[in-house]
């Protein structure tokens, strides 16, 4: 084919529409740039997972951090109210909340030595029931059958042994990544105490000016629908506690403490948590008091759960941190594998402030939309139509009394 042929083809081609791809089928044009917007959008989504993945030591501990200064900034400012100098607020708040914790600890730990030996005995009770059980049952085992099933476990942890040597060597040094962790969250926390705004308002710099404003309220209104997200999760989590725990004491299963303790703990997992960690109560109870007692106890936990879900959980949480029960899971899908339990703690306040952050950086009153979504009422749209959301041909720029928000101030010269 000659030149002349090619452009008297090319020029066939372009009549229609002025340009090639004006021969392309408006479907396929549509689907393959929506293909690559996914595309980037996954790369982009990949990138981060692996960020994440190499440097949780570091965000880990940071994100931690973020999670107990949304906790415990409140008191620190209402100190600095009472006229205490925001630094001594920040040590008294850090060593009354570290000693309340150990002291829970402690007690919690010395319950659980004091009961352990009761539950071996009863244990070994269930144990010598089963095996009567598997003797004198429909099943019929003879005691050969049995003692050859437990020696062969017995050779087998034997076997293995040097798998366990270097699992509790794994373990050690976990435990030292663990105590550097705990280090760094502290660290990080005091300076989240002590100045966190000002680190916010520094970041924000590298924001372009012309929005500068809008991502500081933006990230302020994140962090304030965080604090209220703790502040229920905390409450929920002493309610499951207090109630599979009362169950738990009064059908007189061993360790109700340490156990309610641990749904205490699970509970910062929403939906899945507290399950979980009760469902070890149910075990228990089967273990120790049999299988009519460990029925009531799970059929505690489901009331509990049911509770949490229905009356709690609305009730607490405002509709600036309330999360569909589909993004909760996902999200703690998503956290468990970045970065294991830590990561399924930390991934639904996570959504939460980047659910508020986001809603006010996409809105063209901010402070408005905000102040919608704190009004508990079903009649305000949580989620409102397009239509109903004005969209003015280029961004306007909020108007913000606060002089917290201005550009100009010097904050970060601020005496405090």
């Amino acid at each position: 084919m000659n030149a002349n042929e090619q452009r008297s083809d090319t020029a066939a081609v372009t009549q229609g529409g002025g340009h090639p791809s004006a021969s392309v089928h408006p479907v396929v044009r549509v689907a393959a740039e929506w293909t690559w917007r996914l595309l980037v959008i996954f790369a982009g989504l990949l990138t981060l997972g692996y960020i994440v993945t190499r440097l949780d030591t570091v965000l880990i501990p940071v994100g931690l951090a973020l999670l107990s200064s949304a906790l415990l900034v409140p008191l620190v400012d209402w100190l600095q109210g009472k006229g205490v100098p925001r630094s001594a607020a920040v040590l008294v708040v850090l060593i009354g909340s570290i000693g309340i914790v150990a002291g829970i600890m402690t007690f919690v730990v010395e319950q659980f030595i004091e009961g352990l030996p009761g539950l071996t005995e009863q244990f070994e009770a269930s144990v010598t029931q089963i095996q009567g059980w598997l003797t004198d049952g429909p099943l019929h085992f003879s005691e050969d059958q049995i003692r050859q099933a437990g020696d062969s476990v017995v050779k087998s942890i034997q076997d293995n042994r040097q798998q366990l040597t270097s699992g509790a060597l794994t373990t050690a040094t976990v435990v030292g990544e663990i105590f550097t962790g705990a280090l760094l969250t502290l660290f990080t926390l005091i300076f989240f105490l002590y100045g966190g705004s000002q680190i916010w308002e520094f970041v924000t710099r590298l924001v372009p000016t012309a929005s500068r404003r809008r991502v500081r309220l933006a990230g302020s209104q994140g962090f304030g629908s965080l604090i209220g997200y703790v502040r229920a999760t905390v409450a929920v989590a002493a309610a499951d506690a207090i109630g599979i725990g009362a169950g738990l004491a009064i059908l007189g299963v061993p360790l109700a403490l340490p156990l309610a303790s641990l749904v205490f703990i699970g509970a910062f997992i929403p939906i899945v948590g507290a399950f979980l960690t009760g469902f070890l109560a149910v075990l228990v109870a089967l273990v120790t008091k049999g299988f009519l007692t460990a029925l009531i106890v799970l059929g505690i936990i489901i009331g509990v759960m049911q509770l949490e879900a229905h009356v709690l959980q609305p009730l607490l949480l405002g509709r600036a941190v309330r999360l569909h029960p589909l993004a909760v899971v996902l999200a703690i899908t998503t956290g468990i594998v970045l970065a294991g339990i830590v990561g399924g703690l930390l991934a639904v306040p996570i959504v939460a402030l980047l659910n508020t952050a986001v809603r006010s950086l996409m809105s063209a009153d901010p402070e408005a939309t905000y102040d919608a979504l704190e009004v508990d009422d079903p009649a305000v749209p949580l989620y409102p139509a397009e239509a109903d959301v004005p969209h003015p041909p280029h961004p306007a720029r909020p108007h913000f009394d606060d002089p917290h928000f201005n550009d100009t101030a010097q904050t970060h010269d601020r005496p405090e």
